[in-house]
This record gives C-alpha cells, sequence and structure tokens, in this order.
C-alpha cells in the first residue's frame, strides 16, 4: 500500500509533488482512490507498456470499447494489428509532409486571422482546439462537415465513455454521435467491418483532439512562462522541436494510460494480482531524476530529451505522434510570426487527471 493518503484533487490539480514522493518510495503503488497500481519510475513505465502479453487493454472495464465497440485502443495482438495498420499510411512523413503540412499551414493562418482584430483571445478553446478539430476532420475524411459538428460528436463521446467509467450506462448523446460518425465517415478500409472503422475513427479523435489540443496549450504556456526561452526560439526556430519535447516531457497531453494484468506478476515488489487495473503515470516516468537530470527544469538543451514517453511505447505508442509534433510547430511558428509581442494576460496552471492542459490561456499581442 502506499505510505500515504493520496486524493484524486492532488492527482488532478498537481499531481508531481505526489508521484516524486510515490516514485521515490513505492514506485508500483496500490492507490485505493484508483482501485489500481500507479507505475511512476520510467524503466517500469516502458516495461508495462511494451508487454501487452503481461498488460492488456483488451478487457471488458475499459471504457471507450463499451461506447464505440473493439477498436485498435481496446485490442491487442493480431487483432490489433488487423484494426492498426490499415490507419497506418496517412501518418508516415510523406503524407504528414506532402499533405498535412499545408493544410495545417493553411488553418493556423486562418484561424490567427479570424483572432487577430482583437488583441487578444483564449488560444486553448479558440486555437488549438479548433485546429485540432479541423485536421482530425481531415485526416478521418469528413470534409465538407461543420467543425463544430465534428467538436460536438467528439464532445457526446468522451462524456459517454466518462458515464461508463463512473458505473454508469453510456448515454444517449453518444450512441447518436457513433450513428453520425457511421452515415459520414468514409467507409473503405480494407478488412474492416463498418462497425470497426467508426469505432477506430472514433479512437483516433480521442487521439488526435484533446491530446493535440492540450499539446499546443501546454507548448504555448510553457514558452510563455519561460521568456529566456521564447528569447532564443524566437531568434532561431530550429530550436523549437527541442522546446516541443521537453515540453511534453514536462507536462505530457495524455498523463496516464492503462491497462489490466493477463495473469499475477511481481513488479518491483508489488505483487499484482490477474485482472487488476495497472495505470503507467506518463507523467511520472517522464520525471523520473534517474533518467532526466533536474527534471523539473525546463531545459531546451536537454540531450536525452526523446527518452520522455509522452506518446506511450510499444504496440500501443501514439499512431498521430508525427502529425502532432508538425501541428505543434507549425501553431507556433504562426503565433510567433502574427503576434511578436504575443504574452500571457494572467497566470495559469495546467490541470487534469488524465489530459492535463490549462483550464484556459488568456493572451495578449497589442
Amino acid at each position: 500500500m502506499a505510505p500515504f493518503p493520496i486524493t484524486l484533487d492532488e492527482l488532478t490539480a498537481d499531481p508531481h509533488p505526489v508521484l516524486a514522493r510515490l516514485r521515490a518510495t513505492e514506485p508500483v503503488s496500490w492507490l485505493p482512490v484508483l482501485d489500481g497500481w500507479l507505475v511512476t519510475e520510467h524503466a517500469l513505465a516502458a516495461r508495462v507498456m511494451r508487454d501487452a502479453a503481461a498488460f492488456t487493454v483488451d478487457d471488458p472495464r475499459f471504457s471507450t470499447a463499451t461506447v464505440v465497440g473493439p477498436s485498435m485502443l481496446s485490442l491487442d495482438g493480431a487483432e490489433h494489428a488487423r484494426h492498426r495498420d490499415p490507419y497506418v499510411p496517412p501518418f508516415r512523413p510523406a503524407p504528414v509532409r506532402d499533405h498535412f503540412a499545408g493544410f495545417v499551414t493553411e488553418a493556423v493562418a486562418r484561424l490567427l486571422d479570424g483572432l487577430a482584430p482583437a488583441g487578444r483571445a483564449e488560444l486553448r478553446a479558440d486555437f488549438a482546439g479548433p485546429l485540432a478539430v479541423e485536421v482530425m476532420a481531415d485526416a478521418l475524411g469528413l470534409t465538407g462537415i461543420d467543425p463544430a459538428a465534428v467538436r460536438g460528436w467528439y464532445a457526446a463521446l468522451v462524456e459517454s465513455v466518462s458515464e461508463v467509467t463512473a458505473g454508469r450506462p453510456p448515454t444517449a448523446a453518444g450512441a447518436a454521435a457513433v450513428r453520425a460518425l457511421r452515415a459520414r465517415i468514409p467507409l473503405d478500409v480494407d478488412g474492416l467491418s463498418p462497425a470497426e472503422m467508426v469505432a477506430n475513427a472514433a479512437v483516433l479523435m480521442f487521439g488526435g483532439i484533446d491530446t493535440t489540443e492540450s499539446m499546443i496549450a501546454n507548448l504555448v504556456l510553457h514558452l510563455l512562462d519561460h521568456p529566456e526561452v521564447l528569447d532564443e526560439i524566437r531568434a532561431d526556430r530550429s530550436l523549437l522541436p527541442a522546446a516541443i519535447e521537453e515540453s511534453l516531457r514536462l507536462e505530457p497531453a495524455a498523463s496516464v494510460v492503462d491497462r489490466y494484468a493477463t495473469d499475477d506478476v511481481s513488479v518491483a515488489g508489488a505483487h499484482i494480482v490477474k485482472g487488476d487495473l495497472v495505470r503507467v503515470s506518463i507523467a511520472g516516468a517522464n520525471r523520473d531524476p534517474a533518467v532526466f537530470a533536474d527534471p523539473d527544469t525546463f531545459d531546451l538543451r536537454r540531450p536525452n530529451v526523446k527518452a520522455n514517453l509522452a506518446f506511450a511505447l510499444g504496440p500501443h505508442f501514439c499512431l498521430g505522434a508525427r502529425l502532432a509534433r508538425a501541428e505543434a510547430e507549425l501553431a507556433v511558428n504562426g503565433l510567433l510570426d502574427r503576434f511578436p509581442l504575443l504574452r500571457l494576460e494572467s497566470p495559469v496552471t495546467p490541470t487534469g487527471l488524465v489530459f492535463r492542459k490549462p483550464p484556459e490561456l488568456p493572451v495578449r499581442w497589442s
């Protein structure tokens, strides 16, 4: 058992001090508040995520599958590959470079055009979120559909998953969103049924909207909170990819991933029983001092920053990681080009149990 009480509020508001204590004293801890184990050490987190035979997502309690059906997110082994493999090609380097880069650049410019006259904005809701929705709608072939409608479907799915996670039934609005997706999504993926295509489209929305919105918002916040780093990036934009990785390390957009033990197993002295929830803390692993020196500091020149686990590891490594990085780089370059005087209007802090981001990101440039 963990040697001190831990609350959901602590894990939601500022988990890093709690995660540091757990990592130092009990890196695999049973937390009653989560009804599961929490893994906070980098090496152990990597082990759990890589070993899908021992730690699986394929469990009836996996709430996303209850709402949208089996998908690449909730399957392992051969079935996982069957669901995931058809979606890999659009996220390879050439499509990201040849299609998405131009699409994102145009979307960034258009969104900033709309914000510019006011001299101020709430960048998470008015920029990062709409950008993430437009890019995922394009990636899924939802062309000619109002992005607000796509965002509405996504919000309904998230709410339904949240209800299932809390032990309640899926929502009617979530079921309606699944039907809307099925009516509009291109159903032409080889080897998958229409229901399977809709399920995978839904989980790609989960992976490509909230996490990318959070990633961009956290990055902008980190840069504005570290003016000396921002000055360096303004002078040399080639440093921006390193800043993206360091921002992901300090505050990963998806802070935890869930697995279930397929058998009894001992990990770092913890006796895990078959069926137990094993929650990997990406946030904890990314600040492990055994891997990252001075882990709570934003270091633009951290030599091993790419060892961060923000996009997970193993068979469930994020399919859209390359696209998300490109979105973040193009979004911030667009902001810095357009608004040289960009600054925070008031202090903000990331929050969230699973998806961590600032509740809002109020900025000015005039």
